[in-house]
């Protein structure tokens, strides 16, 4: 089949695309041409690649026209974030495709009332990021639903690999914390340390793509949660590093409000940890194996320590400005 890919050469389309061709789909990958993928690949020889910058084409109203010229038979949007983005590229689709699957975000639940939160729950997003993400859900597979519009979303955790810096033991993604839990010193965590983050590595997050294209009949209609087997709370999570390290872990605990004034670190570095803590994150993945076999190669540490690998092995490790990127 021919697959157009949008956004395809970050994080997660660094492994989904070689996965694509070694498939035998035909792939064309839509970007604005800007990035490299995180790891060489020999796939992307055979990639056909369009230059595109979604925001311009977007304000043109032209960008969905653009998307389906691709001809393609399924289209994966890596990179929407809001409804009207969704909307404009869904109708100019719409009986053109045989497949849409979209990349959604845990965020979408908020907070949690129960645990592990299963796809069916009730959502009570918070944060523009979360909302967004929710109302396109909506938006698709009320598409689906209605109208037999092929949708897929599928919900990654906090998504991890070489190149990136994991969400890490403050629930942030600063790496300095890792640099001190290297060097043995003290740690504080706020509260007691028992909240919760759930990675994910981006080839895990490629393989449930590929099994959704796969299995389009269970998969069309419904939405994903894409992490790994369990979560971790802060504490083990801090104490886990610290051993991968050698040593045990040096941690202190304070109530939030201490906390954030006790810490060295900016605001954008503590609304983020707020933001991971206030979302606790404990998401099941029995749908995903039950309807599409997907089964996850990496755990959680795993995945943070492959990831902290290739920052030391680099040279990376303190470098501030590898902590950005997307809430989850």
């Amino acid at each position: 089949m021919r697959v157009t890919v949008i956004g395809g050469k970050g994080h997660v389309g660094t492994y989904l695309v070689p996965r694509l061709v070694e498939s035998g789909h035909a792939v064309v990958n839509v970007s604005r041409g800007q990035s490299r993928p995180y790891l060489p690949h020999s796939a992307w020889q055979s990639v056909t690649q369009v230059d595109m910058d979604r925001e311009a084409e977007e304000a043109a109203g032209t960008f969905g026209k653009r998307i389906a010229e691709s001809e393609p038979d399924v289209v994966i949007d890596m990179i929407c974030f809001t409804l009207e983005s969704a909307r404009q590229l869904v109708e100019a689709l719409e009986g053109k495709v045989r497949h849409f699957l979209s990349c959604g975000s845990i965020w979408v639940h908020g907070y949690a009332a129960v645990v592990p939160t299963t796809e069916d729950q009730t959502r009570r997003p918070f944060g523009e990021y979360g909302i967004q993400k929710a109302a396109i859900e909506d938006f698709l597979l009320d598409r689906a639903r209605r109208r037999g519009f092929p949708a897929t979303v599928l919900h990654p955790g906090h998504i991890v690999g070489p190149g990136h810096v994991p969400v890490s033991p403050l629930a942030n993604k600063n790496p300095g914390v890792y640099e001190k839990l290297r060097q043995n010193e003290e740690i504080v965590l706020p509260n007691f340390g028992l909240e919760t983050v759930h990675h994910v590595h981006a080839d895990d997050v490629a393989q449930a793509f590929v099994k959704a294209i796969n299995d389009w009949h269970d998969a069309a209609g419904e939405s994903f949660h894409v992490v790994s087997p369990a979560a971790l709370t802060l504490r083990g999570y801090a104490e886990a590093v610290a051993a991968w390290f050698g040593h045990d872990a040096r941690l202190r605990f304070l109530p939030w409000e201490d906390w954030r004034g006790a810490v060295d670190l900016n605001e954008q570095d503590i609304g983020q940890t707020h933001d991971h803590i206030a979302h606790s994150p404990c998401i099941s993945i029995a749908k995903a194996r039950r309807l599409l076999g997907y089964e996850p190669r990496y755990t959680s540490l795993r995945a943070v320590f492959e990831a902290l690998g290739w920052l030391i092995e680099h040279g990376k490790l303190g470098d501030p400005k590898l902590g950005q990127g997307s809430p989850a």
